[in-house]
């Protein structure tokens, strides 16, 4: 790992042992992007890299006099402006006294040290050691404006990882309006790439989507005040015929949960430019003199052995130097939640019964879900009154807590504190803290309004609130929901001018007080809800470990939400569930098996009334249970690969493997979607595995014990044919839809 700066040529060059990135300072001044990839040697000239014109561009404007071709239109560059010749997307765009969006940010100096700068009040990737990383800071000037935007680029020893991000300073004595100011900007050549990135909607997050890059800009986005369902704040440049195992990705990923843009531009000369951060969309922030804004991180990964080697590289990044506190190594607790067990009906007697059960069986948290506080029966009142309801639980959140703790079992409680409904205590004595314009009815959704965390006095009281809670109770475990998007986004506390700040203040709100509440209680194991997938972004894991990855609990479902997701964030940080059938939101039914084989990978626990299943389910239960304990350490932290996607063929078949750090131990999950007439013998390939070990599976469908492990990923493992036989029921579930297996693999 090392950063070069060659003086003659004005090049900076960060390399490691899997990739290089090289940048060029240009006779402009301007930023010019060099190179992205695999690793090159350094040497000290890279300026046969620049491509430049020999003749002049129609219609483009020349940067240098007499020098033709020097356009900055055609140029690969940094972080490129607004309105001095390039007609592409920029990455900033600063608005002036005098009306004027033209600005003239010049390379001015450089940095480079063994450490990482911090961001403030951001969520961020960290070093354990400063030695793990170098950063590059690159300083542009504007001599007018007399301000500065600094660069931040960080290279990992371990990783083939850059992280980036952008800040500006005011130095001068008249305010600047930032109407745009993304975190990183990247120009690079065609070379035959798709686009891929995670779309969906609620109960359908994150599927795989890839996308042609034509002349044209494509834009991922969200509005919504959060991440949102809808487009992840991830994208990939795909090479063409590129898959889990082959060819090139490049990877770019925001560590922000709030409105973001990513946007993907081809140009006339096929050019293609990535920029990412903040949405410009409502956006604007005023910088006084001597004030800095500083954007997201930006977390940039590059794989040329596919999409698995991608993902993983991710994962360990994201363990290691993303996710924080007592959990982040920490294997998970088997849970059970009682959300779809009873909704708003239950009483303290429902509760304990459910959790007498669910103790029995090998469960080790209990998590009482909504309804639990003020006159909550419904979703029409409650939210902000963060206090028990004694008429449902008459020795409160804290002697119920303390019940479930002396029947030997941990305790858990949700919480939605950043929204309020009008039919409250809070409400009635503070509406100005909601989110809502002056002389306007405020846009309810699901009867709640977001109230104003960019308001100190709103995170304060929410703080106090259930700080006191957390407090005087016995609680492990934390459910942090979001259940609604923003409208009306206005703030009581800014001025005209600055109400383009709100969403980005509202997020930052967020951030502090998770930040407060994380600090005071470093041994709770903190989840974030958003509707489910509405937040599940790299934001929010650097406060909460693990994230409800979806409402919907559909093991069929769950096959694509928890494959995309795995695409960019860990296993461990994937909260799974083994719900009731009819499933409460797509209405099929499957195997209690087939909705456990799934939820395995993942943080697992279940989400039904244990005292409602039958003999036999329960006795699955228990059996699922001693498995998962067993196998904890390598379902939640072991190297994942997927093999064969949901997205691909139909929807036929869908299979992953976990293989242990040593590559002794493996667990493959296989997932039949639908069952086909008089089948073919099945197979299933592994992953992962090392050729020259010997590996033993016991398995009853599975033909033969003993296999070297070249034999189990090149030719696969070879099934039995099962017979019809219409009074054989166990032969029949494997026969039919959604049918699956858990092959253990391990070493001898």
């Amino acid at each position: 790992m090392n950063i070069f700066f060659n003086s003659n040529n004005m090049e900076f060059h960060l390399q490691n042992d899997k990739i290089s990135y090289i940048i060029k300072v240009l006779g402009t001044g301007d930023l010019g992007h060099l190179y992205f990839g695999k690793r090159l040697n350094h040497r000290e000239n890279f300026s046969n890299m620049l491509q430049i014109f020999e003749h002049q561009v129609p219609y483009t404007p020349e940067q240098i006099d007499g020098v033709s071709g020097f356009a900055l239109d055609t140029l690969k560059q940094e972080f490129p402006a607004f309105g001095t010749g390039d007609y592409r997307e920029p990455a900033y765009v600063i608005l002036q006294e005098n009306g004027s969006r033209v600005t003239d940010y010049k390379f001015s100096k450089y940095e480079i040290f063994n450490r990482k700068p911090s961001l403030k009040g951001l969520p961020q990737t960290y070093l354990e050691n400063d030695d793990e990383a170098k950063t590059l800071q690159i300083t542009l000037k504007d001599k007018h404006l007399n301000s500065e935007i600094i660069l931040s680029y960080t290279i990992y020893k371990n990783y083939p990882i850059i992280t980036r991000n952008s800040n500006i300073i005011n130095n001068g004595s008249s305010p600047l309006t930032l109407e745009r100011f993304l975190s990183f900007n990247m120009d690079i050549p065609q070379k035959n790439y798709e686009l891929m990135h995670l779309s969906g909607a609620w109960a359908r997050e994150r599927h795989v989507v890839t996308t042609p890059i034509n002349q044209n800009r494509i834009s991922i986005d969200s509005k919504r005040g959060a991440s949102s369902s809808n487009n992840n704040p991830f994208i990939a440049l795909k090479e063409i015929g590129a898959d889990e195992f082959k060819g090139e990705y490049i990877g770019v990923n925001l560590v922000y949960s709030g409105n973001f843009l990513a946007q993907v531009e081809k140009d006339h000369y096929d050019n293609i430019r990535i920029n990412m951060g903040i949405n410009p969309f409502n956006f604007s922030w005023i910088l006084e003199k001597d004030e800095t804004f500083e954007a997201p991180e930006v977390v940039m990964c590059y794989s040329d052995s596919g999409l698995n080697t991608l993902s993983q590289n991710y994962h360990k990044f994201y363990q290691n130097n993303l996710i924080r506190g007592e959990w982040k190594h920490k294997a998970r607790p088997i849970l059970i939640n009682n959300w779809e067990a009873t909704y708003f009906d239950f009483d303290e007697d429902k509760i304990v019964q459910i959790a007498i059960k669910a103790k029995e069986l090998g469960v080790e948290l209990f998590v009482l879900d909504d309804g639990w506080f003020g006159t909550r029966n419904g979703d029409t009142s409650g939210l902000g009154d963060w206090w028990s309801n004694l008429s449902k639980l008459p020795s409160g959140v804290e002697g119920l807590s303390k019940k479930i703790d002396e029947m030997g079992m941990k305790f858990g409680l949700w919480f939605e504190p950043e929204m309020v409904n009008p039919d409250t205590d809070l409400y009635r004595q503070h509406p100005e803290w909601a989110l809502s314009i002056p002389n306007r009815k405020p846009t309810l959704s699901r009867n709640q309004l977001t109230l104003d965390l960019g308001r100190a006095e709103v995170r304060d009281y929410l703080y106090e609130k259930l700080s006191k809670i957390l407090r005087e109770s016995k609680i492990s475990y934390i459910k942090w929901d979001m259940n609604r998007n923003m409208t009306d986004v206005w703030s009581g506390v800014l001025e005209g001018k600055r109400q383009g700040e709100t969403a980005h203040r509202y997020i930052l709100g967020v951030y502090d007080l998770m930040e407060r509440l994380t600090t005071e209680f470093p041994h709770i194991l903190f989840e974030s809800c958003a509707g489910g997938g509405n937040r599940f972004d790299a934001g929010m894991l650097y406060y909460m470990p693990q994230i409800w990855t979806s409402d919907d609990t559909d093991a069929v479902e769950r096959l694509k939400i928890q494959y995309g997701t795995s695409i960019i964030y860990p296993i461990s940080s994937m909260g799974a569930h083994v719900s009731a059938v009819p499933n409460h939101q797509t209405g099929r039914i499957t195997s209690i098996d087939t909705r456990a084989n799934v939820a395995f990978f993942g943080a697992f626990g279940y989400e039904l009334d244990l005292n409602h299943i039958t003999d036999d389910e329960a006795n699955s239960v228990k059996r699922q249970i001693e498995f998962f304990k067993e196998n904890r350490e390598l379902l939640q932290f072991g190297t994942f690969h997927r093999i064969e996607s949901p997205f691909e063929n139909g929807f036929q078949n869908v299979s992953w493997i976990m293989v242990n750090k040593d590559q002794s131990e493996a667990i493959l999950g296989v997932y039949r979607i639908h069952s086909i007439p008089n089948p073919s013998f099945d197979k299933a390939f592994a992953a992962g595995l090392n050729p020259d070990f010997k590996y033993k599976i016991e398995h009853e469908d599975i033909l033969g014990e003993i296999f070297y492990g070249d034999e189990l990923m090149y030719s696969g493992i070879k099934f039995r044919k099962i017979g019809i036989d219409t009074h054989d029921s166990k032969n029949l579930e494997k026969l039919g839809d959604y049918s699956s297996k858990i092959i253990k693999i391990t070493k001898i």
